[in-house]
């Protein structure tokens, strides 16, 4: 019998027990199968029962899981038990080869042994997730039998004189300790949890974490095998295929994650030094903190690294001992053993899939620790900017741009920081172990080549600064190019009218010439970064053998030269890194010394360290002088009193200092000595204190207060306003009565629902205003702080809003209410009256009071009453400021609906077609690469570059490749003259061509790395010259249609985020993308043919590869979504806080807004976290799969080679290529998903590329057109019919008229009665459809639109200003003489005003006219219309949004210095036109009345009779 379990020799007779039963050792070795079976024949049952009623129910939800004691442990002993029998049954296997015939107890008991422990951890693991512990007994008895038999089996080996010189003694003994340890762990299993001899067994809950269902993030409470390989992630990543990952679906963070936790555990660790040290460092907090999850992960880091070095030892063992064939005796010794190629590569396959299981582990153990700390840190500077005094904010000593940065840039380095810190003492002691290997093998040649690679490690460093302080300058560039194009954006009505787009466009263009010279800067960097790291390998291998050579007159080994080649593979990681790393940390801590601990740590705080509770609102204050804290007084000796339930208005003139007492009485103020009667001391501030509180029945302890500078959430509408109260749908309703809310709310597409806000819906001054009033109207508080809430708000309104808001909501309601006020006209109404001037108080009284004793003051304002009184008279109901911000409102919804409305149909249709197709399609598109956006991206930047960029990469892989090949075959020389013992002689000049090849070649692939990562850096520089060029100038052209329906945000993120994209992430992806890709492929290549038996095991391999690129692509751009999208609200929550603080402290809110921020900062923490372990989840995978590639790569080879296939040499090159797959492989997926989230950038701006330009051309050519065209200003209008849109109603109908040269008109009607639109009809700036206008004989549709639009003036109703000189905003094209200039801007009252400022003509302007005021932007308008000489002005409510003064200069101007122009004025208020040669009133795009005013205003019931009596 061929087999038998103990053999069948001759001279044996394996079967006699004459001297002992125990003393056979095949008996022994049967014994030690019992508890094997034993514990199969048990458990089998019991598992298939469990599955089954498992598989029948559905899964059973994660809250059951909990761990039994010593869970780690048992897994590690167990998986070390799995090894050990790996072992055996290897040891077993070699030595059966050296009997005659086969005995099976040698290697069967192992075999058995596997089965068992690998069932022993699944049974276990069963048990543990059903909580079901008793089972365990089956457990505890097989350990006790497998300890007692392999004990025996010790025993006899001593017994027989069987030593450690032995493996199969050595591996005994192994597994007696092993057994007896997991029985202790059983043991104490029992003792904790008594289920069994013991009376009442202690019941266990699993964690809180788990029994809230909400909580997604499994990785804390899996067992060890799912940490490792993150195999909790699987449904999450295959799902996404189906149906996009939401925020629902990644639910919360455990408890120990949460940002509240780490705050106060970040805070313990901060006071406990601060109780035992004087100064406590932030630094030692945080390593007490969060110290011990690092000294883990670098644990974890230094095993991997320790186990990298097994790659390259082992591959020089198989080369090595693949021809030796001679086996020992019996029982063989450990040395022996690893001279063994089969095993080796086995162990070289068990090396690597630990060490990438430790590497994986080490890296998530970092991020988690890193998401901890930057949700501790946020919460710490939030709660420092809630503290934060106001002048801080005001003085500039902390900008939002700061905190921004704080919180999207600084935290985010910090946690990067850490994420490297193990690398930081990693690498060097990897270096180190690296060197020493090399000299193993190869002597000192390898110093030669680990001293190139030291050398080259400064330059690297050198090019890693350089680039930093690019990247600083390019971003200065951006930055100016964004402001200015932001500007254009702004301001592109006026660009257009006057035909300046090209100049402005030039200007950008400019700004952009400059980034992209620091570009090229960057991207040259940038290529010579990689060019060194992939060139110093190279240059390291090419010095080691040129010395080796030289040295020992003859090349290495295949053993050596391919485990050194392997070495520095490893060499160059550390050292590249390790400059970025150093680089990278010394700026991190720079960074974090700077601004962190300063933030954290210093920085005024409001009111000492007793922050806000201790503020209380005064009632009444003595003697109070107040500081901003630059110990300026700005209130000084204030003595009030505010009588409560009353109605108390504060006077003065601008800047007396009115709001400074309003947030003095909240606190908000440093109160300075003084402050005597009722104070109490708080720190070094003393605070005044209420002597007098109204009594408590509303909410006490809060202020409604309504900020002059109005604050909105980001969020809908009604949140805003009911700020965290209880919603009252009757209270809610008077509110919005009295705020005048209800018409603009019903223009808002979904009412009161509709986002507000930074990112929401632009509202304009008076709306925003009216709702922050609202807000302070419908909290419930005894006291309202109203501080100037009519400044933005026309006449109307402001009457709707004093008697329906002020006097009868709150009065009505005994609050007491303190309002800040300009318009004097409201005093009768008060109650008591505070007057102040210069910081100080003049009066306080009743008016009555101030009537007799003051009648100089009263006197003063009765003539300041009966100025404000004649304004109400002018300013009619017919077209008030409100009509005009509703009517803007509207008109950008109108168009915006429109637009979506198209969009809509076009989706529809999609949906239809999709519903058929069901989920596949769907799934199928989400996973499908956009090749069609990569090619556009990459022929936008030209073909040529496409071409060289692709050949010089095929051609560089096809070199590396030669060379490593060279290198074999040389090597492999060596072993088969040695083998042929050829004499010496002949030897020499074999050897001596193979050194000039692999020179030539190393040189040609140093060349060829250079040139390579040259292309690729520029083709993307010339893409993203093109890309944004072509941008520029689509949208610089576009129909002024265009930005009404697109939102001004949207084509700003073209420019600045995706433009960053293209200039910045795409090349380095794109490049590190072909580079991975094409070493794989080369390797793969290099494998098949040496062993081409690898062919076979490859198709099953690369079938598990695409399965998880596609699900992890789908998976990781939904995450990667879900991050960028939870990171914006945060960033808006901690800006919106800082512009917001006072309303906050006022209303007592800081609790609520501390709560929004944690969960912001949740949200945004389980989105990255879970990203990140995406990451874990495909690295682990691809690594695994390269462990494979190269036990298969080994196995194939050992198979061929023992029909003498591949030399030595090439089985080591396929070896050591089969270990760089294993590095690349996850790098191409990755970079996949990267290059496709980024291309979405390209995609967007496409879109952009696609819209239709104006039609610039016209009819007729420039030449044509007479040089003083328009010369006399004749118009006529025939049939005219305009229209926004094709697909929109026509806005003007039929509309003819005729204006003589000169003549000055008036147009007037409702809103919306078309008289903006004529206005633009005459620049042909809408669709005119039908009909013509003729100025001077010529119809302007046939004008080419740059000749019609430069001739022609106006002066917009909203007056835009650039930043830049005033000559710059009268004169962009540089044409005029400076007389000519100041001529204009004496016409319009400026010329006093100009000289006074630095500069004259040159003095700066800033961003959208800043440094004026509204007036005087609207006489620059004035002056600018006058400087171009046109026959034609039109004016658009040019007088709207100014005072009476200004108002009247224009007037007298447009009578005087117009006096021969014809004018064209579109009328806000009618009295403008009483003047006018000839009136034209329109209503619903028609012209109803048109005849001079005198003849019209003899038509009693005629629109302009009634327009002007409304007016009178």
């Amino acid at each position: 019998m061929a087999f038998s379990f103990c053999g069948n020799d001759k001279n044996i007779s394996a079967y006699s027990v004459e001297n002992g039963v125990l003393n056979n050792g095949c008996f022994v070795d049967a014994l030690n199968l019992v508890p094997h079976v034993f514990l199969l024949f048990i458990t089998f049952p019991i598992l298939f029962i469990g599955w089954g009623s498992q598989s029948s129910k559905v899964q059973i939800h994660h809250n059951t899981w909990l761990h039994f004691p010593g869970h780690n442990m048992r897994w590690i002993l167990t998986f070390l038990l799995l090894f050990v029998h790996v072992c055996e049954f290897a040891e077993g296997i070699v030595s059966n080869k050296v009997m005659n015939t086969d005995h099976l107890h040698l290697f069967m008991p192992a075999f058995m042994g596997f089965i068992a422990a690998t069932t022993s951890v699944v049974y276990y693991h069963n048990i543990e997730t059903s909580n079901f512990p008793k089972l365990l007994l089956v457990l505890f008895i097989y350990w006790v039998l497998a300890f007692i038999t392999k004990s025996i089996k010790l025993w006899k080996f001593t017994e027989f004189g069987v030593g450690p010189q032995h493996l199969r003694f050595c591996i005994t003994a192994l597994l007696v300790i092993l057994y007896g340890l997991l029985m202790a762990v059983e043991v104490n299993v029992i003792r904790v949890r008594k289920y069994v001899f013991f009376a009442n067994p202690q019941k266990v809950k699993p964690p809180e974490d788990l029994q809230d269902l909400g909580v997604r993030f499994l990785q804390p409470f899996v067992n060890l095998l799912s940490k490792a390989t993150y195999w909790w992630m699987n449904p999450l990543i295959m799902g996404a295929h189906k149906r996009p990952i939401e925020l629902k679906k990644i639910g919360k963070l455990p408890i120990a994650m949460r940002a509240l936790t780490n705050y106060l555990r970040l805070k313990d660790a901060y006071e406990d030094q601060r109780d035992r040290d004087q100064n406590p460092s932030i630094w030692r907090s945080m390593y007490r903190a969060f110290g011990r999850p690092i000294l883990l992960s670098s644990t974890f880091r230094y095993l991997a690294d320790l186990l990298g070095f097994a790659g390259p030892l082992c591959i020089s063992g198989i080369v090595k001992y693949l021809d030796e064939t001679y086996l020992g005796v019996y029982f063989m010794s450990s040395a022996e053993l690893l001279q063994n190629s089969s095993v080796l590569s086995v162990l070289l396959f068990l090396a690597l899939v630990l060490q990438r299981t430790f590497l994986q582990a080490s890296y998530y153990v970092t991020i988690e620790t890193g998401i901890n700390l930057r949700g501790a840190l946020l919460a710490m500077i939030y709660n420092k900017i809630l503290r934060l005094s106001t002048s801080n904010m005001s003085m500039g000593e902390m900008t939002l741009g700061q905190i921004n940065n704080l919180v999207a840039i600084e935290t985010n380095q910090l946690m990067w920081f850490l994420f490297l810190c193990p690398n930081l003492w990693a690498m060097p002691v990897q270096i180190v172990m690296g060197v020493i290997l090399l000299y193993y093998l190869l002597g000192w040649s390898a110093l030669v080549g680990a001293s190139v690679i030291v050398l080259l490690a400064p330059v690297q460093y050198l090019i890693a600064t350089k680039l930093a302080d690019t990247q600083k300058n390019t971003l200065e560039h951006s930055t100016d190019r964004l402001k200015k194009t932001t500007e254009i954006l702004k301001g592109i009505k006026l660009l257009k009218l006057y035909a300046w787009e090209d100049i402005f466009c030039g200007n950008v263009e400019d700004t952009r010439g400059k980034e992209l010279t620091s570009l090229k800067t960057f991207a040259f960097y940038t290529s010579m970064s990689i060019f060194m790291n992939a060139a110093i390998p190279i240059a390291a291998v090419l010095a080691t053998f040129v010395m080796h050579h030289f040295l020992n007159k003859s090349g290495p080994s295949p053993s050596e030269a391919f485990a050194a080649l392997a070495l520095f593979h490893i060499l160059v990681t550390p050292l590249f890194l390790l400059s970025t790393v150093v680089r990278f940390a010394v700026k991190a801590l720079m960074t974090f010394e700077a601004t962190f601990c300063k933030t954290l740590v210093k920085g005024t705080l409001l009111l000492g360290k007793a922050s806000t509770f201790c503020v209380s609102v005064c009632e009444q204050v003595s003697n109070g002088s107040f500081t901003w804290g630059n110990n300026l007084l700005t209130l000084s000796d204030i003595n009030i009193r505010i009588p409560t339930g009353q109605l108390t208005m504060i006077v003065g003139q601008v800047g007396c200092g009115k709001s400074s007492l309003l947030l003095a009485m909240l606190g908000e103020m440093q109160a300075i000595d003084g402050v005597r009667r009722g104070s109490e001391t708080h720190g070094s501030y003393r605070l005044p204190v209420c002597l007098r509180l109204p009594p408590c029945s509303k909410n006490r302890n809060s202020v409604a207060y309504a900020a002059q500078k109005s604050w909105l959430l980001n969020a809908t509408l009604e949140e805003n306003i009911t700020f965290g109260s209880p919603f009252n749908k009757q209270r809610y309703k008077a509110v919005i009565d009295a705020c005048s809310l209800q018409p603009d709310i019903d223009l808002l597409p979904f009412g009161d629902q509709t986002e507000i806000g930074e990112r929401g819906i632009n509202l304009s001054g008076g709306q925003r205003q009216r709702i922050c009033v609202a807000r302070a109207l419908y909290q419930n508080t005894n006291i309202v702080f109203l501080d100037d809430p009519f400044s933005a708000l026309d006449i109307h309104l402001s009457d709707h809003l004093m008697q329906e808001g002020i006097l009868k909501f709150l009065q009505d309601d005994k609050r007491t209410v303190v309002l800040v006020t300009h318009k004097l006209q409201y005093l009768i109404h008060a109650d008591w009256i505070i007057a102040m001037k210069d910081g100080s108080i003049l009066r306080e009284g009743t008016l009555k009071d101030i009537q007799t004793h003051d009648v100089e003051l009263y006197d003063h304002w009765k003539t300041l009453m009966n100025r404000q009184d004649q304004e109400l008279e002018k300013d009619t109901q017919q077209d008030s400021q409100t009509t005009l911000e509703r009517k803007t409102l509207r008109r950008a919804f109108y168009s915006r609906e429109a637009k979506n409305h198209v969009d809509d149909e076009d989706e529809e249709e999609v949906e239809e077609e999709d519903e058929e197709d069901d989920f596949s399609l769907i799934a199928n598109r989400r996973s499908k690469i956009p090749w069609k956006v990569c090619w556009c991206y990459l022929s936008s930047g030209g073909f040529f570059m496409v071409f060289l960029m692709v050949f010089s990469k095929l051609i560089k892989h096809s070199v590396i490749v030669a060379i490593d090949y060279w290198l074999a075959v040389w090597t492999s020389s060596k072993t088969d003259s040695a083998s042929l013992n050829e004499t010496l002689s002949s030897g020499i000049p074999e050897d001596s061509h193979y050194l000039p090849v692999f020179i030539t070649l190393c040189a040609a692939g140093i060349t060829l790395c250079l040139i390579t990562s040259l292309t690729v850096e520029f083709l993307g520089l010339s893409a993203a010259t093109n890309l944004h060029h072509n941008l520029l100038n689509k949208i610089l052209h576009a129909p002024i249609r265009f930005f009404d329906v697109t939102p001004l945000g949207q084509i700003l993120n073209r420019f600045s985020a995706d433009t960053n994209i293209i200039d910045q992430h795409i090349p380095p992806t794109l490049e590190s993308l072909t580079r991975s890709t094409l070493l794989c492929l080369s390797a793969i290549g290099v494998i098949s043919s040496i062993t081409p038996a690898f062919l076979i095991a490859l198709i099953p391999l690369s079938v598990a590869f695409y399965f998880i690129q596609k699900y992890f692509r789908v998976a990781s751009k939904d995450l990667q979504d879900l991050d960028d999208s939870t990171q914006l609200p945060l960033l808006c929550h901690f800006s919106e806080t800082a512009e917001g603080l006072t309303t906050i402290r006022a209303f007592r809110h800081e609790a609520r807004f501390k709560q929004r921020m944690l969960e912001l900062t949740d949200t945004n923490n389980t989105a990255y976290l879970f990203l990140s372990a995406a990451n874990r989840w495909l690295e682990v995978r691809t690594d695994y799969l390269g462990a494979v590639i190269v036990l298969t790569a080994a196995t194939a080879s050992i198979w061929s080679s023992q029909y003498g296939l591949p030399a030595g040499g090439l089985v080591g090159l396929g070896l050591t290529y089969a270990l760089t797959v294993s590095n690349y492989l996850n790098w191409v997926v990755r970079n996949l998903a990267d290059l496709e989230v980024q291309m979405a950038a390209v995609t967007k701006v496409n879109s952009f590329l696609g819209t239709e330009s104006e039609n610039y051309e016209g009819s007729m050519e420039a030449s044509q057109v007479p040089q003083d065209w328009p010369q006399d200003g004749e118009i006529k209008i025939q049939g005219l019919c305009v229209r926004y849109d094709p697909l929109l109603k026509p806005v003007l109908k039929h509309v003819n008229a005729y204006i003589k040269p000169g003549q000055k008109v008036g147009i007037c009607g409702r809103t919306g009665s078309g008289k903006s639109s004529l206005s633009l009809a005459f620049f042909n700036m809408v669709d005119i459809f039908e009909g013509k206008i003729i100025i001077d004989g010529i119809d302007i549709y046939k004008l080419p639109l740059h000749t019609l639009r430069s001739r022609l003036s106006i002066i917009l109703q909203d007056p835009v200003l650039f930043s830049g000189s005033i000559r710059f905003n009268l004169d962009p094209e540089r044409e005029c003489s400076d007389d000519r200039l100041w001529e204009a801007l004496e016409i319009a009252q400026l010329k006093n005003m100009v000289k006074s400022l630095p500069g004259g003509l040159d003095a700066v302007v800033t961003e959208g006219g800043e440094n004026f005021s509204v007036g005087q932007r609207q006489l620059f308008c004035l002056a600018r219309a006058f400087v171009r000489k046109s026959s034609i002005l039109i004016m658009d409510e040019a007088t709207a949004s100014i005072d009476m003064a200004t108002e009247n200069i224009l007037q007298k101007v447009v009578m005087t210095a117009f006096a021969d122009r014809t004018v064209v004025t579109i009328a806000h208020r009618v009295h403008t036109i009483l003047t006018a040669d000839l009136v034209i009133v329109m209503k619903r795009g028609n012209i109803v009345e048109y005849d001079k005013p005198k003849t019209l205003l003899e038509q009693e019931d005629g629109m302009f009779a009634s327009f002007v009596r409304a007016d009178m």
